[in-house]
């Protein structure tokens, strides 16, 4: 018999709902704070989700309606690291995992979005948050800084509000997290929002998808002329795929595309 790829744990809910897979933290009591079983537990889930064509988006969210994740368990004794000696930490493997992956990460914000959550949300392609949503940068209120999560969150909003947040400790509004463009979009149907997002994107090709995403990931830290010499290869690659001579066919004939995902 073999073993199943996905594994739920009481911690971390891992279900795959036709083509999406769906990644829950399940310790509503804790605000959904991470522990570093959920941290592995979504590192392999993601990284085993790659080999799973099946598999067209990723949603990573938090259970019930007040937290999407509220950041490390500042409860546990060891709420950081669980070995010093060690020079990879969970949820920096946890954002590796995230960066490798080529299926899309989308963050559906039910509550809270705090510290290390702002990490889970960051490391996302996309998010959608429920209007009821904050989002914060605390640690300074406890004695430490969100240093991993600066990895996937300083590109994505404008400096003087990293600052402001990193520095004061103070959260924003899911209308100023929109605003600064933290989020996609914000709704009072959090789950209507995200099914709109995903209806968008899956009946799109999934061979473009995942070589494009591969694509935006390794041009982002290119400086322009690399980013040009590696670009100019790939789009030679993106027309050798069955999607793309299927969609110019579609396009010719006037009809909605078949697409194999090769």
């Amino acid at each position: 018999m073999t073993e199943p790829i996905f594994t739920s744990t009481p911690e971390l809910s891992v279900v795959q709902n036709g083509p999406v897979l769906w990644l829950t933290i399940t310790r509503e009591e804790r605000r959904n704070a991470m522990s570093h079983g959920v941290l592995a537990g979504m590192a392999q889930a993601i990284t085993a989700a790659q080999s799973q064509r099946d598999i067209r988006a990723i949603v990573i969210t938090g259970a019930g309606t007040k937290a999407f994740c509220a950041g490390a368990d500042l409860q546990s004794a060891q709420a950081f690291t669980t070995d010093y000696s060690e020079p990879h930490g969970h949820l920096a493997q946890l954002l590796r995992a995230a960066r490798a992956s080529y299926i899309p990460l989308i963050a559906r914000v039910n509550g809270a979005c705090m510290a290390g959550g702002m990490g889970l949300m960051s490391m996302c392609d996309m998010a959608v948050a429920a209007r009821h949503a904050v989002f914060g940068l605390p640690e300074v209120k406890v004695g430490v800084f969100p240093a991993q999560v600066l990895s996937v969150l300083q590109h994505l909003i404008p400096r003087r509000t990293l600052n402001e947040m990193c520095l004061t400790g103070e959260p924003i509004t899911s209308a100023q997290a929109l605003e600064v463009g933290l989020v996609n979009y914000v709704d009072d149907d959090v789950d209507a929002k995200l099914q709109w997002l995903l209806d968008r994107m899956l009946d799109k090709s999934p061979a473009a998808i995942r070589r494009g995403l591969y694509t935006l990931k390794k041009v982002e830290a290119m400086a322009f002329e690399e980013s040009m010499s590696f670009t100019e290869s790939q789009i030679a690659l993106f027309t050798l795929t069955e999607d793309a001579k299927e969609g110019q066919k579609a396009f010719q004939e006037k009809r909605k595309p078949l697409w194999v995902g090769h």
